[in-house]
């Protein structure tokens, strides 16, 4: 069994549902049928085999939203290959590294990206760059996608297993390195599983997420879970994102499920029209990051009573979604509800013990999405995977009815506008900004993005520091959403005696200047 009995299994004598059923589609456009979809996915399965393509390769995906990326993760792992699905926001610096760490031999551009890839391409393990878009605008080193495509189609396709790697999805690390969280075929058909489970998804199912594709909230959440039953899955374009244009396209699509971003409901809430927006075939909103305040729920119980409002936890390699606050229990809001189906959870103490109810300590998760490990990262492996579960780095606390509720992070982590912002990332680039001697970079508090970066700085003996030319800097080698949003300049940075930096105090010192923004 592998992610090809999706599509496989409405070509047999007895298909899963009709062929000419709607599979997948982007925004407001009209969508490919579940026949369309496999002969797309065969097309570009083969194309992959005559590149040459073994169970195991590593082929990169730098590409925006589209059905073609759909499309391509499919084929990917109908010949055994692994996606690294790259963040495009990314930098050329750090897009290298990724494609270094990886092992990447063929990577997918879209032709708008080609400028990331031209500055490091001879010094990647890439042995073949395919551009998907204007044929125009594309690199002389680099084939066009049509030509890629254009062959005789195959049908020797590796059987391959549940623990056949799929994918890998980069997360930052609090080294400051990325690494790779392995997800196999049976995370993803166990994952969708999960979801089906709890939100009762079929073949009825038309679910849209405004997130990217790169991110398990875009596509693994609610997308793959509605694909895998045979259901319409619906992404939405990339770039500028636009609420009332995502919400129209969902009316178009008569979604019955879909995904916002915790600093999106509060947004949408407020609007005086907000009831008229909705498809009315929706079911369900499901929100990911950060969770909601109470007054969201009751402000949503009032005014869309019969739509289901859904916080959820996880992170990529826990499994991506651990526990869900149902709306039925919005009465506990603040916290994240209970665990998923299949998903175990303890919360021990520094020492290694189960904890008693109601306190807090190091939330641990157990479940057949969790994913098997880093890529080449045996010590981060060793750290975070112990005995078959998956440390998070997040404090929580669990009650007497199962309930879980967050209580800060283990982790030096800034949760901002649903993405995942490591200081130790930032701070290896300040350490080489013009002018820094040492800096230190803390969350501040955000009105919409829930968190910013506040980058504190120590100049360096006898200089000043040029808080433009810094952020400038800052900006050629990360992506704009790790950029902090603040800067401000002190003598020195407190510290322990043993020398860490006493960032609790920083987040004191400077929380005001999230506050006074807001």
């Amino acid at each position: 069994m592998s992610m090809s009995w999706v599509s496989d299994s409405i070509a047999g004598q007895a298909p899963s549902v009709a062929p000419d059923r709607a599979a997948v589609s982007i925004a407001d456009q009209p969508p490919l049928t579940w026949r369309e979809f496999r002969e797309r996915e065969i097309l570009f399965a083969s194309a992959l085999q005559r590149a040459g393509v073994q169970p195991g390769d590593r082929v990169g995906m730098l590409l925006k939203n589209s059905v073609d990326y759909i499309v391509l993760v499919f084929a990917i792992a109908r010949v055994g290959g692994v996606a690294v699905r790259l963040n495009w926001r990314l930098m050329p610096r750090e897009l290298k590294f990724i494609l270094e760490d990886s092992g990447t031999s063929l990577l997918f551009i879209d032709h708008d990206l080609v400028d990331k890839v031209e500055p490091i391409r001879d010094g990647v393990p890439v042995r073949k760059f395919v551009v998907r878009g204007d044929p125009e605008v594309a690199a002389d080193w680099a084939e066009p996608l049509e030509d890629f495509l254009d062959g005789e189609l195959r049908t020797d396709f590796p059987e391959l297993d549940m623990d056949a790697p799929a994918t890998l999805m980069y997360t930052s690390g609090t080294t400051g390195l990325p690494k790779g969280a392995i997800w196999t075929h049976g995370n993803n058909l166990w994952f969708s599983t999960i979801q089906a489970l709890r939100w009762k998804f079929d073949a009825s199912t038309v679910a849209v997420t405004a997130g990217p594709l790169f991110h398990a909230g875009g596509w693994e959440a609610l997308l793959l879970a509605a694909m895998v039953n045979h259901g319409t899955a619906i992404t939405y374009s990339s770039g500028a994102f636009d609420l009332l244009e995502y919400l129209a396209a969902c009316r178009i699509q008569e979604a019955t499920d879909i995904l916002l971003y915790s600093f999106m409901v509060p947004e949408f809430i407020r609007l005086p029209n907000c009831e008229e927006l909705l498809p009315s075939t929706l079911r369900r909103i499901v929100c990911g990051g950060d969770t909601l305040m109470p007054w969201v729920y009751e402000e949503f119980a009032r005014r869309l009573p019969h739509i289901e409002l859904v916080q959820v936890y996880g992170l990529t390699e826990g499994g991506a979604i651990t526990c869900c606050l149902d709306g039925a229990d919005s009465d506990r809001a603040g916290s994240v509800g209970r665990t998923m189906p299949f998903t175990e959870v303890k919360v021990l103490d520094p020492e290694g013990n189960l904890v008693s109810p109601g306190v807090a300590g190091e939330l641990y998760v157990r479940s057949p999405a969790v994913s098997p490990g880093y890529w080449n990262r045996p010590d981060a492996n060793a750290e975070t995977f112990i005995d078959g579960w998956c440390r998070t780095g997040d404090l929580a606390s669990i009650d007497a009815a199962g309930f879980i509720t967050l209580g800060g992070r283990a982790k030096d982590m800034i949760r901002s506008g649903g993405e995942n912002v490591y200081p130790a990332e930032i701070e290896a680039v300040l350490a080489t900004a013009p002018g820094v001697a040492d800096a230190a970079v803390v969350a501040v508090p955000d009105a919409r993005w829930h968190e910013v970066g506040c980058a504190v700085l120590v100049p360096i003996h006898g200089n000043t520091i040029d808080i433009a030319a810094v952020r400038s800097y800052c900006l050629e080698h990360l992506a704009k959403y790790k950029v902090p949003r603040y800067f401000v300049v002190e003598g020195e940075l407190p510290r322990t005696p043993s020398g860490k930096v006493k960032k609790f105090e920083l987040r004191d010192r400077w929380r005001a200047l999230g506050a006074a923004a807001s």
